[in-house]
């Protein structure tokens, strides 16, 4: 198993000017990297301390991973978790994640999206900013589609014993236009509910780049809207996605998740939900909780890697062959490359 190398973290600029911070994770060689992985994190979450133990266990197996903290999150400039729209969430992480499979050492390589919680609407949101089918270009695709996705205990409905009635939701959306930054919504102790294990509870309570305040009203209604516009969407997911859910989550319901899995139109799909886990099960579970859950995701992404690497050697291979006259002759071959 590679070593891991030295996080490095660096800025990048949304396209509205705000400074948005962005960490990785690589494998101590660059030929030992398998595929990339991009974090999308949850609401009030960040990259650089919060997911490090992701990014660090994904290095070890041999991916580079990404991550950037959305505006008002962790490091990132920005009103504390004031989200004016949803779609600038999407628009940063697209354009970062875009710049990084840019790079010429990185060209060929698969890219996986990694969402957790409201980072899971955010990754079914970059499939389809890329026009779905993730799982169906080729392995050396440049494009801007996705090899798949790891979904953890994601947020792509509301379940319907919290849906707001219409009438509520109709004055949520009125008062959100006159006083969007107002600190209204009441909602229970996140941490409390979403981490199991009490030392990693007081190690998250502690983290100064999380978001422990009440809910802005605006950003309370963004993420109604988008949950509300994903749920009619689940059926058009069609790249290879693994959703993980604990099965004692209290702040998404596992129940969604298997929604997600029986709608999707994706041929390579796979769920995994544990029993007795709560909803932070790569940050809040006792340790061997967490080693489950990363060896459950490392398993899902080496056998599509390897996938990936047996066609890429495949296509080249057969590029070869069509320039080999002694190969051609007499065969009816489209040797184009």
């Amino acid at each position: 198993m590679p070593a891991v190398a030295v996080k490095s973290e660096a800025v990048f600029q949304s396209r509205r000017g705000i400074q948005l911070s962005t960490c990785s994770w690589t494998p101590s060689s660059a030929a030992a990297t398998k595929a990339l992985v991009f974090l999308c994190h949850g609401y009030g979450m960040e990259c650089s301390v919060f997911m490090s133990k992701a990014g660090e266990k994904l290095a070890a197996a041999g991916y580079c991973v990404f991550g950037i903290d959305y505006e008002g999150h962790g490091k990132s400039d920005g009103m504390r978790c004031y989200i004016r729209r949803f779609d600038d969430i999407v628009d940063d992480c697209h354009d970062f994640f875009h710049s990084v499979r840019s790079r010429p050492e990185f060209a060929g390589k698969p890219a996986f999206l990694y969402g957790e919680s409201m980072g899971g609407a955010v990754a079914l949101l970059l499939e389809r900013r890329s026009g779905g089918g993730g799982g169906s270009q080729s392995p050396g695709d440049s494009s801007n589609c996705w090899s798949g996705a790891i979904l953890v205990a994601p947020m792509c409905k509301i379940s319907e014993n919290m849906l707001p009635t219409p009438w509520l939701r109709w004055l949520l959306i009125k008062l959100s236009a006159l006083i969007p930054t107002w600190k209204v919504v009441p909602i229970k102790d996140v941490i409390e509910q979403s981490f199991k294990d009490e030392r990693k509870r007081r190690a998250i309570r502690s983290n100064p780049y999380i978001y422990t305040d009440r809910m802005i009203l605006k950003t309370a209604v963004e993420l109604l809207l988008t949950s509300l516009s994903l749920e009619k969407l689940l059926g058009q997911v069609k790249m290879p996605f693994i959703v993980l859910h604990g099965e004692d989550d209290r702040v998404t319901d596992p129940a969604i998740s298997k929604e997600l899995y029986a709608a999707a139109s994706s041929s390579d799909k796979t769920i995994r939900i544990y029993s007795g886990m709560w909803h932070g099960l790569t940050t809040g579970e006792p340790d061997h909780n967490v080693d489950l859950v990363f060896q459950d995701i490392t398993e899902w992404l080496d056998k599509r890697c390897a996938v990936a690497d047996y066609s890429l050697a495949s296509l080249d291979g057969l590029k070869k062959l069509q320039h080999d006259p002694l190969f051609c002759k007499g065969m009816d071959l489209d040797a184009r490359s």
